[in-house]
């Protein structure tokens, strides 16, 4: 899927495209690949199909501007064959077109403004065009040629939901495709005709049609002629052509390709084609239909649907849609008579089927979406992508065309389901077969099909759809994930699946960006594609999981080599029966020690290997002995201090006195490891302003005592015996203070706090405990006393967006830097909980916990009644939760690769030793891993990462995950096992650590620049020949675009004018100790559909669009952080009634936090899905209730991360345009 590529404009008609003929490829964008050479049979031209070459608008034929451009997009995302452009000269070559989802699609894709270089986006055929959802109503960048006003978004629009993308399968040529050269409208032979399964890599799915449904064509269509010049695909040919698969936008390009929406009659009836063309039918143009070509890619199969490739006849006219009115002749710009021009759709290419399903799903189905009616859309956005003025440049329309993928191709997309790639639908009532019925140019419209109310706007149907990919996992995730196939890639982490470990450590602990390492550095160079582990260590296991058994080897220890120290594990491999082993690592050979010897079996295994963990599974602890711990002796039980902030504005929110009210109950929550017994974690308390207050807590005493240390510069413990107790025998005396202290400071007026010296504070009373612990800070204001750590505010907005925005992201001193290296050494975690009303200098107070393995939380603005809620939650999650000390970590490798990097919240004094004061179970560790030597196929590559950490009980432990990955020396297996979503959390803590030294603009464009490289590399080396027009994706990452975007778009790199300063610097944090499943639904948040609650089974999420959005439906938006309840200003009083206990839309009140308590079904289920989402994350989310055309839905929007953003982000379907057109700048 090209998405950015330009279609080449159609040649003037009558001239040969150029490319068609061209064996190899499909011409540029649009040919079919060589591999289908034109077909002449009996499709060739079908009299009166316009030629799918020139758009519909251009009534000059030279003028036909690449009407594909769009079908960059579709490169992987082929369609199916692309359609031939017209040409006059011999049909185009059949190299199917891909048929990209992406390029066609592109309409679909575009969400919101066309996408950057395609033209306008057409609207989804399938779905209705909404406006707003392109941007066709601008001028079409590609069509520069329409004449007339350009069509409005509503036109467009309709047309485009006229234009249905057939659903039918698109013909090879792509349903609307006419050889560029006749000068027809190449637009929806572009799209349509590929067969949507073209995605070169994979095989369709067959599901892939796209699944939105077409638009209406009809009616909505034609009007939109009426209205003003043709929408872009309206035209009139399009009309025969399957609205979708076209986009032809192409050529003639102003108007949108809607033309394939034409399809429907009366869409295409709308303007008319200037006099002298438009009334000609295409009739006469011989169709050139070619054939379907085979789906351009090769390796995939086309899809199934799509008998584009229909090599017979061309499919009968079909009509495809009635026939439209003829267009008004006088409209000028209505395509020109396709009659003359052989339309090089391919009608077979369309095969009936494509016509669209009378019944289309409903623009955002729950379900994946509709197949698209073929990919049409795919092809539609390609004209809407055009640029505008380039666009018609481009070339023929047809060459715009994808060539689909080949079957064989990985790259290209293979439909999907959710119709983003898809294999074409049967055709749409309403349209005519793909091209039949091209009469419909100028022949009066036939009755046209009602346009199907479903369809929207070219709908980013045709583009990857995240929704389709997760549901596609989960269905075939049915079997539990055994880890004992090295290089087999998990079920994604969207899936609920259960791990049985039998060798390698499960994806809950360990995901690999890429299952199949390649071989060399060069390779690995060459692709781009980051060699990256996301490492949670401490990992909560699923209930049906058992945790990693506790291995005790005695006074001597773990058994380890004894050159490169790697722990016994499965790659040990026992010589000489069973005295000596073998590194799986480094192949150094080690003495068993008599202790641990045992005879080997006939396979040369031991025979206690399956009653040993560290010899039959990939993940175990070791009991660590006197060797493994600081100073050679045995760690003392850690302890919690509780360090509370008392200034003015600490009381006056009432952080005081909810912090100790339920700090008296929360003690008897701390971490232990074995439930039945009382936790052996001690506490203490500190309470501070401008100086800080100890309590002694003694068991003996009757009352609290308080010490008051007013010198902060250099801070001490005042006391030693009673600071640090134990709860169960200080009960009384801690309860007394707890109730005290809000009653003390009720009537402060010290509004000054100090920050530095709260933390030095906590770091000595347990370096005078000899003990390791965490300190749990809650503060509210930035720290201007007089102290050590003292700040300034350097909150200067207009720094953003220059070079000096990144020294708002460091710490402004270099204390906390210090500070955090001695908490460390001593083995001090500081969790920090910040109430601010205003600039607190995030990225210099976060400094600390971020180093200490620590955790930041925060609630700005803090109001009792609202957030007490989420903060109490957080408070004892934080607390009960297990946690390590004193850890330190180290990544071990086979030979040919090493850790080199590493992201996340901790401290490193070598390169190798990543050491945390405190490690839990929410924070993942991303390493990034580089060549060193060669690496084997038939060894592969195995890493193992051992973790050394205290117990809260005081045990010294060790926990050891290992993992082994295949290697490869051929590119294409690289991209067949990579996976996407820890990608992403690779590229977004690179970013998001980068943007700490350089601009966020130079940040940017290097991630968009490593992933084009990423999809050209596979392009050019994996993906089978076809058309530049094509945008090429490799199977497991289609949806690296658009996640990428929604990192590009979040407010860390380009943050929108309400995000404050302290935000950024605490979501780049944040981000960098998340685990895959975090960023995955950080960055793609889940929107659920709430019409119908049935079962226990949730509804099918739908993608992050406005255009997804039904005024009549109440949706859930989960981020992880936020969760939103948004409610469509028309909703069903039932579901109201269910939901709110109210039948009126008025009286819902937004400040609500949490649903009322109702005894219906549907409420008792909704209040459980939003329990079971809040216990899945690590941080409680508050309930925001949003009603449409409120104020709040602003932030909502934000989080419909498919859609552009108010900070300037690019939609989908621009930013795939964008990353086609970045492709084949480096592939050109």
């Amino acid at each position: 899927m090209n998405v950015n590529q330009h279609t080449p404009m159609a040649s003037p008609y009558g001239q040969p495209q150029p490319g068609y003929s061209q064996p190899g490829y499909a011409p540029l964008d649009g040919g079919y690949a060589a591999t289908y050479a034109p077909y002449n049979g009996p499709s060739a031209y079908q009299p009166g199909v316009p030629p799918q070459g020139y758009s519909p608008f251009t009534s000059f034929p030279s003028k036909a501007v690449a009407s594909n451009p769009v079908s960059d997009l579709s490169s992987p995302l082929d369609l199916g064959p692309a359609r031939g452009p017209p040409t006059s000269g011999p049909p185009p070559v059949s190299a199917p077109q891909p048929y990209n989802q992406y390029s066609h699609s592109q309409g679909n894709m575009q969400n919101g403004p066309p996408p950057l270089t395609q033209a306008p986006p057409r609207p989804a055929a399938s779905q209705p065009y909404n406006q707003g959802a392109m941007n066709l109503s601008g001028p079409h960048p590609s069509y520069p040629q329409h004449y007339g006003p350009q069509p409005t978004v509503q036109q467009v629009t309709n047309q485009m939901t006229g234009m249905q993308i057939t659903s039918g399968p698109p013909t090879p040529a792509g349903p609307g495709y006419v050889p560029p050269h006749s000068a027809q409208q190449p637009v929806s032979t572009a799209y349509s005709a590929t067969p949507q399964p073209s995605y070169t890599q994979a095989p369709p799915p067959a599901s892939s049609a796209p699944t939105q449904p077409p638009p209406p064509s009809g009616p909505a269509t034609s009007q939109q002629y009426y209205g003003g010049p043709p929408p872009p695909s309206q035209q009139p040919f399009n009309s025969s052509l399957p609205p979708t698969s076209q986009q032809q936008f192409t050529s003639s390009a102003p108007p949108p390709p809607s033309s394939q929406q034409t399809f429907p009659p009366s869409s295409y009836s709308g303007p008319v084609p200037p006099p002298s063309q438009a009334p000609a039918p295409p009739v006469s143009q011989p169709q050139q239909s070619f054939p379907p070509a085979h789906p351009p890619f090769s390796s995939a199969p086309p899809p199934v649907s799509q008998p584009a490739f229909i090599s017979g006849p061309p499919p009968p006219a079909q009509g495809s849609f009635p026939p439209r009115a003829p267009p008004p002749s006088s409209q000028p710009g209505s395509f020109p008579p396709p009659t003359s021009t052989p339309s090089g759709q391919y009608p077979g290419l369309m095969p009936p089927q494509q016509q669209p399903p009378p019944s289309q799903p409903p623009p955002y189905h729950s379900g994946p979406p509709p197949p698209r009616a073929q990919m049409p859309p795919t092809s539609m956005p390609q004209s809407n992508h055009l640029p505008p003025g380039p666009q018609n440049p481009l070339g023929p329309p047809g060459p715009l065309q994808q060539p689909p993928s080949q079957p064989g191709m990985q790259g290209g997309y293979p439909p999907q389901q959710n119709g983003a790639f898809g294999q074409v639908r049967g055709p749409q009532p309403g349209y005519a077969g793909p091209y039949p019925g091209q009469p419909n140019y100028g022949a009066p419209a036939p009755a046209p099909a009602p346009a199907p109310p479903a369809q929207k706007r070219l709908d980013p149907d045709a583009i990857p759809s995240p929704i389709q990919v997760i549901e596609d996992d989960k269905a075939k995730s049915t079997e539990p994930f055994t880890t004992g196939v090295r290089g087999q890639a998990p079920p994604l982490v969207t899936t609920n699946f259960q791990v049985k470990d039998q060798g390698n450590a499960s994806p809950r602990f360990i995901r690999c960006t890429a299952y199949n390492m390649p071989c060399t550095a060069d390779m690995a160079k060459q692709s781009q594609v980051p060699l990256a582990a996301v490492i949670k260590p401490l990992a909560t296991l699923p209930p049906d999981e058992t945790p990693p058994y506790l291995v005790d080897h005695g006074e001597g220890g773990p058994i380890r080599c004894n050159r490169c120290k790697a722990y016994m594990c499965p790659y040990m491999q026992f010589i000489e029966g069973g005295r000596r082993f073998q590194c799986g690592f480094c192949s150094c050979v080690t003495e068993v020690p008599p202790h641990y010897f045992q005879h080997l079996d006939h396979t040369g295994k031991r025979v206690d290997c399956y009653d040993r963990p560290e010899l039959s599974l990939g993940s175990y602890e070791f009991l660590a002995t006197v060797d493994y711990c600081k100073n050679n002796k045995l760690p003392q039980p850690p302890a919690f201090i509780f360090l509370i902030d008392v200034s003015y504005n600490a009381v006056k929110s009432g952080m005081v006195s909810i912090v100790c009210q339920e700090l008296k109950t929360l003690l008897d929550y701390l971490p232990r490891e074995n439930p039945e017994m009382d936790s052996v974690v001690r506490v203490g308390f500190v309470t501070y302003n401008k100086v800080l207050h100890f309590y002694n807590v003694k068991s003996s005493l009757a009352q609290p005592q308080m010490l008051v240390v007013s010198d902060v510069s250099d801070m001490f413990v005042p006391l030693l015996d009673g600071f640090l107790v134990n709860v169960n025998e200080s009960r009384l005396v801690i309860e007394s203070l707890l109730d005290q202290i809000p009653e003390m400071f009720a009537d402060t007026r010290e509004t000054e706090t100090v920050f530095g010296p709260v933390i030095q504070a906590g770091l000595e009373a347990l370096k005078a405990a000899d003990c390791a612990g965490k300190l749990f800070v809650f503060h509210t204001s930035l720290p201007i006393a007089e102290a050590p750590g003292k700040l300034k505010n350097r909150e200067d907005k207009k720094l953003i967006g220059t070079d000096k925005e990144k020294s708002l992201f460091q710490p402004q001193v270099g204390f906390y830097n210090t500070l955090a290296k001695e908490c460390v050494a001593q083995g001090c975690c500081v969790d920090l909980f910040l109430f601010p009303n205003q600039y607190v200098d995030v990225a210099t107070l976060g400094v600390v916990p971020v180093s200490t393995g620590g955790s930041v939380y925060k609630y700005t603005y803090f109001q009792a009644q609202s957030d007490q809620e989420r903060f109490l939650n957080d408070l004892r999650r934080d607390v009960q939760k297990l946690v390590g000390f004193d850890a330190v970590m180290r990544v071990r490798t086979s030979t040919g690769i090493r850790a080199t990097d590493f992201f996340g919240s901790f401290f490193m004094s070598n390169t190798t030793d990543v050491e945390l004061a405190g490690l839990d179970c929410d924070k993942a560790i991303t390493v990034e891993f580089k060549h060193d030597d060669k690496l084997s196929e038939e060894t592969g590559a195995l890493m193992q990462c051992a973790v050394l950490y205290t117990s809260c009980s005081g045990k010294r432990r060790l926990r050891i995950h290992n993992m082994a990955v295949n290697c490869c020396s051929q590119l294409a297996d690289l991209y067949r096992n990579c996976e996407t979503d820890t990608i992403i959390n690779f590229f977004s803590k690179y970013a998001f650590r980068g943007v700490l030294n350089n601009p966020t603009k130079a940040v940017r464009d290097t991630l968009v620049n490593q992933c084009a490289q990423i999809l050209a590399c596979y392009r050019k080396n994996c993906a089978s020949p076809s058309s530049a027009g094509q945008l090429i994706l490799p199977e497991c990452m289609k949806l690296l675009p658009v996640y990428l975007n929604c990192v590009l778009k979040s407010d860390v790199l380009l943050p929108g004018a309400d995000v404050s300063l302290d935000d950024r610097a605490y979501l780049r944090q944040l981000i960098s100790c998340m685990d895959v499943t975090e960023t995955h639904v950080f960055f793609y948040p889940r929107l659920l559909p709430l019409m119908k609650l049935e079962g226990g089974s949730l509804p099918m999420a739908v993608r992050d669009s406005e255009e997804r959005l039904s005024k009549g439906g109440v949706y859930l938006l989960e981020t992880g952080l936020h969760l939103f309840l948004w409610v469509g200003a028309s909703a069903q009083q039932e579901l109201l009634v269910n939901i709110f206990g109210t039948p009126s839309f008025s009286q819902i009140d937004p400040s609500m936090t949490s649903l009322p308590v109702l005894d219906n079904p549907f409420s008792q289920r909704l209040r459980e899905i939003v329990d079971s989402f809040r216990a899945q994350r690590s941080r409680y989310m508050k309930l925001m209730v949003v009603k449409q055309e409120d104020r709040a839905e602003l932030i909502f929007r934000h989080f419909l991360v498919e859609d552009k953003s108010a900070s300037g982000g690019a939609s989908y379907v621009d930013f795939l345009c964008h990353m086609h057109k970045e492709i084949r700048q480096l592939l050109s």
